[in-house]
């Protein structure tokens, strides 16, 4: 089993490369993974990471909390497919405050990022997230809540995508406000399971 790397930051990894079962990741001010066209692209957040081969990658799942204060603050699950071209698509999975409050976000991205929202059912800052490979091939989110899933978003392209080098599968944390102060994020139980 390979290593956690951090991309984005120079923080020492959790653990010495194997992250402990409760960990935080600091996010600095004006850190964000977000693409929108025609022209914003960004990819500057923390990220802690073990790399895999995409075919083997079966589930991923932690917990996480912050509290989440400034515009667009968000931390949770991320998957990033590096393409043999230099390029990267992504899915990241978490809590995002907007609007006021903490929603449930998910954001996709392959040629631009679209984003889906939902309000986190205790309406805390706290949730337990999963990706899971289905046998449909599809990647499928879900809240877990003890021990009932509940759906939030299919997205159908990642096991199909051609002339992917390696998936990074991990955590990350973001705080794309410029106002001063780093984004602590808690996450704890971090499951990655492969093929």
């Amino acid at each position: 089993m390979s290593q956690f790397k951090f991309a984005n930051s120079t923080a020492q990894v959790p653990g010495d490369g194997t992250p402990p079962p409760e960990f935080i990741i600091n996010a600095p001010a004006s850190t964000d993974i977000w693409d929108k066209p025609p022209s914003t692209s960004r990819f500057s957040a923390p990220i802690l990471y073990q790399s895999i081969p995409l075919k083997s990658f079966k589930r991923v799942r932690v917990a996480f909390n912050a509290l989440w204060e400034k515009q667009y603050d968000q931390g949770g699950l991320i998957l990033v497919l590096n393409t043999a071209d230099g390029g990267k698509k992504w899915v990241k999975s978490g809590i995002e405050l907007t609007h006021g409050r903490p929603h449930l976000s998910t954001v996709a991205k392959d040629n631009w990022a679209d984003w889906s929202l939902q309000p986190v059912p205790s309406g805390g800052g706290a949730a337990t997230l999963e990706m899971v490979r289905e046998q449909d091939n599809s990647l499928w989110i879900y809240l877990v809540e003890g021990l009932q899933k509940s759906p939030l978003r299919e997205i159908t392209w990642v096991f199909e995508e051609k002339g992917v080098k390696d998936l990074w599968v991990g955590v990350y944390a973001a705080r794309p406000s410029s106002e001063s102060g780093e984004l602590p994020v808690n996450f704890g139980h971090l499951i990655i399971d492969q093929a």
